[in-house]
């Protein structure tokens, strides 16, 4: 079942902001979200008004259960449980890597060899503030990739988490050479602007200031492959590319290859 419906949370006590959430399927043991870049998945830990999918979604039902989580930057496909039985068989599920998990992004440079393995383990990094890094000490983690299509300074890839260690996908292409191509802890800038990919073919008035394509991580989560907790049927499930991705991926298109 696709549907959408809009709903409301308060940033701040005087201040409210409306947030669409598409979903993508529910029935009576779960319910898959396209979540928004810039929504957390989870309550924050210190300031429980700020938006968050399981706020939202219990405006509108009894009770979700956390099953896994996006960083708040990545937009994506996410599941959340319905009843307590369900979360105990999705928990197990993801927990025994039988979840098959695929992320869209853009990164930087031509990756070479198009597809391949990357299996290096990570630990949190010894700057701390919740960075992550390659360490010998670390735990095994491991992402299959293959690009999907190629430009001038970018490649579009699709990677396959095997493991689900924090941060995982930015710190394996990071270490590759090639990072997300907006990843503010990670990568090399903060926002995709167009004038980086049409330079002199780029003209902005004087007294205007150009805005960014993207600015948040160039991450998508795009597809969820489990096993539904009652039917016991295999089900797959893709989210839509959000419009700021697909306007980098068109303007790179006409003028990035």
């Amino acid at each position: 079942m696709a549907e959408g419906f809009d709903s409301t949370i308060s940033y701040s006590s005087s201040l409210m902001k409306p947030i669409k959430i598409d979903i993508i399927h529910e029935d009576d043991a779960l319910i898959m979200v396209n979540k928004p870049a810039g929504v957390l998945s989870i309550p924050d830990r210190f300031d429980a008004q700020k938006p968050n999918l399981v706020r939202l979604l219990e405006q509108n039902r009894p009770k979700v259960w956390i099953v896994h989580r996006l960083d708040l930057e990545t937009s994506g496909i996410i599941c959340f449980a319905k009843t307590e039985a369900a979360h105990r068989e999705l928990s197990r599920q993801f927990a025994q890597r039988e979840v098959k998990k695929y992320y869209r992004l853009l990164v930087d440079g031509i990756v070479r060899p198009a597809e391949g393995v990357i299996d290096r383990p990570i630990a949190p990094s010894p700057a701390g503030g919740g960075l992550m890094h390659i360490s010998a000490k670390g735990k095994p983690s491991t992402t299959k990739y293959q690009v999907l299509e190629v430009f001038k300074k970018f490649s579009w890839v699709e990677a396959q988490l095997l493991t689900g260690r924090t941060h995982q996908i930015r710190v394996h292409f990071k270490h590759l050479g090639h990072p997300l191509s907006v990843d503010r802890r990670y990568g090399p800038r903060e926002a995709f602007f167009l004038s980086e990919i049409k330079h002199r073919r780029y003209n902005l008035g004087k007294t205007q200031e150009e805005r960014p394509l993207l600015s948040r991580s160039a991450l998508h989560a795009f597809r969820l492959t489990l096993q539904h907790p009652s039917s016991r049927e295999v089900i797959t499930l893709e989210a839509p590319l959000p419009k700021d991705l697909k306007a980098v991926l068109n303007q790179l298109r006409k003028w990035g290859r």
